[in-house]
């Protein structure tokens, strides 16, 4: 059956321009981290990225290294682009990244120019395409000269394998320094991709002051603190709290821990949202980052959480609230 963009896509979104640059990006974006690789059905990959798309998403989000194995949700994502949204091409914005492992030897990794250049090679011809819109060096390389890493990324520019260019988990003053860099090589850092949460919010403390002095954008990647902002989480320390097995860390197995979470809940619920549809509106706020990217498991996690697009936005009362819960909930990953 061909498939066919619902009409009234662009309607359903909120789009963000990205720092000093033309690109507006969708305020939830699609990560195709896990759930999308080749241990996974096409079916139902397929229905999820067409889904977001029919909900205007126009920005899916991979890397080299996703999938599981490796490598596969681009593959993944490329048997959907070349069956369903080949026409549409032009409407898509398209990332990829490289630097964590790939292949053995001493250039399956990291941040050099071999390194980073043969990848978005193999990127490029997982998902059938001549170019990606933005290329991300996905973690800082302490053994590569900056200028190395960053002169690599400036010419997956040049030489028309990808827009635009992007860093993540990259701290303040190395962002600061690699987008000096790229903008003396005439390709300016147009977004950077962190962690960021309600559980973690280390990019307060510098990072996104750089962001806005260079002009580059930002989207988040675990809004949901890697799954602990959904009642999944909560009711799985709840279990594990009543039953005394644990497959949770030890210390995040606590009657205050849950209690902090279930008020979390009942803060979400005032407002008419899920605990996580609150947890992206907060991601979101004035403050926050231009955009979000989540995951997804089914179709029905992807139209839950497109509802934060058009939530109120919270009010300093409400903010003033999960600030006082968040504060001694603390970021303790499953």
């Amino acid at each position: 059956m061909t498939y066919i963009a619902q009409e009234n896509r662009y309607e359903q979104m909120k789009y963000r321009q990205i720092g000093r640059s033309g690109v507006k990006l969708p305020a939830v974006s699609l990560g195709l981290w896990q759930n999308f690789g080749g241990d996974k059905p096409f079916e139902d990959s397929r229905a999820m990225i067409l889904r977001a798309f029919d909900l205007g998403v126009t920005h899916f989000d991979l890397a080299n290294n996703y999938g599981p194995p490796p490598g596969s949700a681009e593959e993944t994502f490329g048997n959907v682009l070349k069956k369903d949204l080949a026409s549409y091409r032009d409407e898509l914005f398209i990332s990829t990244k490289a630097g964590f492992y790939m292949w053995p030897g001493p250039y399956g990794e990291w941040g050099s120019r071999k390194n980073l250049l043969a990848s978005l090679d193999r990127s490029l011809q997982r998902m059938g395409l001549d170019y990606v819109d933005v290329f991300y060096h996905h973690r800082p390389d302490s053994g590569t000269p900056l200028e190395e890493s960053m002169g690599a990324l400036a010419h997956a520019v040049k030489s028309g394998k990808a827009l635009y260019v992007g860093l993540s988990n990259y701290g303040p003053e190395e962002t600061k320094q690699a987008a000096a860099i790229l903008k003396n090589l005439g390709t300016p850092l147009l977004v950077h991709q962190p962690m960021y949460s309600m559980l973690n919010r280390w990019i307060e403390n510098g990072l996104q002051d750089v962001l806005a002095d260079v002009g580059a954008g930002s989207v988040a990647f675990c809004p949901l603190g890697r799954g602990q902002l959904t009642g999944k989480y909560i009711d799985k320390l709840e279990t594990e709290f009543k039953t005394g097995l644990r497959t949770l860390k030890p210390e995040a197995v606590s009657q205050e821990r849950i209690n902090k979470f279930r008020a979390l809940e009942a803060i979400a619920k005032r407002r008419d949202q899920t605990l996580p549809q609150m947890a992206l509106t907060w991601a979101l706020r004035e403050g926050g980052v231009d955009s979000v990217l989540i995951g997804a498991s089914r179709v029905g996690q992807i139209e839950e959480n497109m509802q934060a697009v058009h939530a109120e936005p919270l009010s300093a009362a409400d903010l003033q609230e999960i600030d006082h819960v968040m504060h001694k909930i603390g970021d303790i990953p499953w």
